[in-house]
């Protein structure tokens, strides 16, 4: 007799190409209102997509992105989906102290269930920012009224990442009020390989991913934690001149595949909001 397949959470950072990582260094933060938004386009795509395959997600919403485009937050709400916070300006929470990650968090929190009229429970560090070494942010994430957080990646990376921390939702120790849903990792030779999406998952040929899912859930029998963003569906968005080779390689490659390859992705695997997914770890 096969065991009932596991539903995975399905979670999009709602971000514009302008606002990510990769080109924090090339363009300033005061010049983005200079750039042309495509945001509200492409989550109407991502809207219509799981609409096809039933499917309800969690989207991580900058409140910069709320504030000027409101009807992006009311058109998640109105699907049926989980609305969550990614923090205002898509500052890294470890450039931030604990009085502006304070601000930051809070004023997010409001602006999206202002607008979406809905509780927001859930918080994710831009860049998957905390680590080892401010883990006080998760402190004031409870405090401020989240819930959990998807902030702490078990990789190692060049930007980011805590391998030793665990690879499922877990209580940290010093906060247990919380619970971190970290994005998902498969254990090889006693290293922790990324299976959550992102650049791994366009890079990656997709058969690997729906291997390494495939894996999780079915030796494991552990629910995966996908995330994505809505520039990685828009091959068309402006390209950004002066930024380094390995960021330009990191944000473009296979940008006019990553459509059809999620579509195949909402097709193989079953799919929800982190806050029913894993509704029983929030209310232990």
């Amino acid at each position: 007799m096969h065991a009932e397949p596991l539903i995975n959470v399905m979670s999009v950072d709602v971000e514009d190409y302008f606002q990510v990582g990769a080109f924090e260094h090339t363009i300033r933060r005061e010049d983005w209102s200079g750039w042309p938004c495509r945001v509200e386009a492409n989550v109407e795509r991502i809207l219509a997509m799981f609409a096809r395959h039933g499917i309800q997600a969690t989207f991580f919403t900058l409140g910069w992105i709320a504030e000027r485009h409101p009807g992006v937050v009311r058109a998640i709400v109105a699907g049926g989906h989980e609305l969550a916070s990614h923090g205002y300006g898509h500052q890294r929470a470890s450039a931030l102290d604990r009085e502006q990650f304070r601000q930051d968090v809070s004023r997010a929190k409001g602006l999206l269930e202002d607008l979406g009229g809905v509780s927001v429970a859930g918080y994710r560090a831009p860049s998957f920012s905390i680590g080892r070494d401010n883990l006080w942010a998760l402190d004031i994430l409870a405090e401020t009224g989240h819930r959990y957080s998807s902030s702490i990646y078990p990789i190692a990376h060049d930007h980011y990442g805590m391998p030793e921390a665990p690879r499922f939702p877990y209580r940290p120790e010093h906060c247990p009020s919380l619970l971190e849903m970290p994005p998902t990792t498969v254990s090889l030779r006693g290293r922790n390989l990324p299976a959550a999406g992102g650049g791994y998952f366009r890079l990656l040929p997709y058969a690997a991913s729906r291997w390494l899912i495939g894996r999780v859930n079915r030796r494991e029998r552990r629910s995966v934690m996908f995330y994505f963003h809505p520039w990685e569906i828009d091959p068309g968005q402006p390209r950004v001149v002066g930024a380094p080779l390995k960021s330009r390689l990191r944000h473009y490659v296979n940008l006019d595949r990553m459509e059809d390859k999620l579509d195949r992705l909402c097709r193989d695997f079953r799919w929800g909001r982190a806050d029913r997914v894993h509704a029983a770890d929030l209310a232990t």
